[in-house]
């Protein structure tokens, strides 16, 4: 019989951790002297408590060991409860949000997709802005440790090829994540305050700078204005631009560098190839504007620079609506989105490593065609790749296909236009923030999709965060005989 007493003690801490941190929008209210610090309070001691006793419930069937049930019961688990949790300070005040919108920013800012259903963020407390910055922060965090920890265990999307890149302890699930997290958390704790303090540097006040800091390292993209980063026009956004690169770049390798190892982040193919793609883009989109859009070179590349790098690690700012520059654009940041940066980062989406895959893969067919009796097998970092890696690739790759299908029916079904339904299941799916058209474009939110298409996004934004198997495993009849 499947034991839930470690899952529930795991979900449990992190829920009363969660309820704590609520301290924090708290004392910011106070200080302020903001009357909507009490919010804060009532859900801190609610979450903490509801927490707690969970954990102490729990608490005899710790084990230092999960199986692999317990693994995917628990990845699902965390990202399914923390942002009910999450959601308590928009319900109790102000922006005094619905369920449904309420759970939909929480869990947009938990898996650090972006996507936002509130207007009128200038006026809102500093509290409400400054939490949902944190769980933009907290769900970068977390899913670094599940993208070295628990992804690889599970086999999900062709992840078990960075096994090798974990750090050892005797195969026990738990010590393991709790270690990763350790050391990751100082280099994301580090990068947050160089960030931070970058910002103030450009003029930024101590407010905005905190607050785009938390998203930007977790390219999460939620702001503190209506019109997003279209607010700090020039050297800002060089400056996000910088931190949304190295946000994407695999933390494994930062843990590595400071530990005195400078080659493994130097030889990394993923490494090399995000970064060559990323400049590529930005010189066609830079020339793009000042040929096409008669734009001056600095506004051109900073604008093209900032926007590009936004789309493709998913974070999700924008400084322009950049739909008026034309068809191209559009239609590049688009698929644009489907990219994502490197594996054991905070970005989301397909992530390099799978296009790399898929490539090689491919190469190493034609190559067959040509020469039937030769034998070619498909290589990564110039390793041979195994079956069993090329075909968990190959599973993700359909099932994101068929779910961005399905999706945009559904979503279609609830009366939305094509444009609105197939990008709003591509910005949900790949955790990007926002999509393309009048409603929910750069220049929108999605505040005014009906409440169906909102339960359906909010769902999408957790399948994608979790690279799609990992949830749709436990949705199996097979799952639960084993």
């Amino acid at each position: 019989m499947l034991d839930l007493r470690p899952i529930g003690y795991v979900i449990g801490l992190l829920v009363t951790v969660l309820g704590v941190t609520m301290l924090i929008p708290l004392t910011v209210d106070i200080w302020l002297g903001n009357g909507h610090w009490s919010v804060f309070l009532e859900s801190a001691i609610l979450t903490s408590l509801t927490g707690g006793v969970l954990a102490l419930a729990c608490a005899n069937g710790v084990k230092a060991g999960l199986t692999l049930q317990q693994t995917f019961l628990l990845t699902t688990g965390v990202w399914l409860v923390l942002p009910v949790f999450g959601a308590l300070p928009f319900l109790l005040g102000p922006p005094e949000a619905r369920v449904v919108d309420a759970f939909f920013e929480a869990m947009s800012g938990l898996t650090t997709t972006g996507s936002t259903v509130f207007s009128g963020l200038d006026d809102l407390p500093a509290g409400i802005l400054l939490w949902r910055s944190m769980m933009q922060w907290f769900g970068g965090v977390g899913i670094i440790v599940v993208a070295m920890v628990f992804l690889p265990e599970l086999r999900v999307g062709g992840m078990q090829i960075f096994r090798s890149e974990a750090f050892d302890t005797d195969g026990k699930v738990l010590p393991r994540a709790a270690q990763i997290a350790a050391r990751i958390s100082v280099v994301y704790l580090t990068l947050t305050l160089v960030c931070y303090l970058s910002y103030i540097f450009v003029g930024m006040n101590s407010f905005d700078a905190l607050n785009h800091a938390l998203t930007t390292v977790s390219t999460g993209g939620f702001s503190s204005y209506d019109a997003s980063f279209g607010t700090f026009q020039g050297p800002a956004e060089y400056v996000a631009s910088v931190f949304m690169v190295l946000a994407s770049l695999p933390f494994v390798r930062y843990v590595q560098l400071m530990a005195g190892h400078t080659g493994p982040i130097l030889r990394d193919s993923q490494v090399r190839t995000f970064l060559i793609l990323v400049a590529i883009l930005v010189l066609v989109m830079t020339a793009y504007r000042v040929v096409v859009n008669d734009d001056h070179y600095e506004h051109a590349f900073r604008e093209g620079l900032f926007n590009v790098t936004s789309i493709i690690t998913g974070t999700g700012y924008a400084s322009v609506d950049y739909q008026l520059w034309g068809a191209f654009p559009i239609v590049l940041f688009f698929f644009l989105g489907l990219v994502g940066g490197c594996a054991g980062s905070t970005c989301c989406s397909i992530k390099v490593f799978r296009f790399q895959l898929l490539f090689a893969s491919i190469r190493a067919q034609i190559r067959t065609i040509h020469a039937p009796h030769g034998i070619f097998t498909p290589r990564y970092d110039g390793r041979p790749v195994s079956e069993d890696v090329l075909s968990s690739v190959m599973a993700f790759f359909v099932m994101f296909v068929v779910s961005l299908g399905v999706l945009s029916v559904l979503l279609g079904m609830t009366g939305l236009d094509f444009v609105t339904s197939v990008s709003g299941a591509a910005t949900a799916l790949a955790n990007i923030g926002p999509g393309l058209g009048d409603v929910i474009g750069p220049a929108g939110n999605f505040a005014d999709l009906n409440d169906t298409a909102k339960w359906l996004l909010s769902g999408a934004m957790l399948i994608g965060r979790l690279e799609l198997l990992a949830v749709y495993a436990i949705l199996t009849i097979q799952f639960w005989r084993n």
